[in-house]
């Protein structure tokens, strides 16, 4: 099932991620919230551990490379560190804690999706958008 999905941060001018096509598990047109986060969570954790673990030895980016890096606000290698895989049960488990913590908010078009039981309506041009908050530090004092 392909899904269009945004990743945005409060705070940010630009989205992570603006309108991507990913492939998840096929959830049927009404899923709940909560398998909606675990088919995408576990793809987005595929992914992450499909990544090769290469040390280049003079690692440089292209011109183009550095622009396409720059328009989302973060130029950098793509190097993972940790060659530890990621753990799918582990990663969904966080994901629907965060979610219930007020980590992230999720929207199906405009819409706000809330509670985890929630059944939703997916049709193939439904945009899905993952927003991150981000939250100030500081003291009461």
């Amino acid at each position: 099932m392909e899904l269009i999905i945004n990743v945005k941060q409060a705070g940010r001018k630009h989205a992570l991620f603006e309108k991507q096509v990913i492939e998840i598990d096929d959830i049927g047109k009404h899923p709940t919230l909560k398998e909606l986060i675990n088919a995408v969570v576990k793809q987005q954790v595929i992914t992450y551990n499909s990544k090769p673990f290469e040390k280049n030895l003079i690692p440089f980016l292209t011109d183009e490379q550095i622009e396409g890096q720059a328009s989302g606000g973060k130029i950098g290698f793509g190097t993972i560190y940790n060659e530890q895989k990621a753990d799918v049960t582990k990663a969904q488990e966080t994901a629907l804690q965060a979610f219930e913590d007020g980590m992230y908010a999720v929207f199906a078009d405009d819409e706000e999706l809330t509670p985890l039981s929630r059944q939703l309506t997916l049709s193939p041009d439904t945009v899905i958008t993952f927003i991150r908050f981000t939250f100030l530090a500081g003291s009461y004092w």
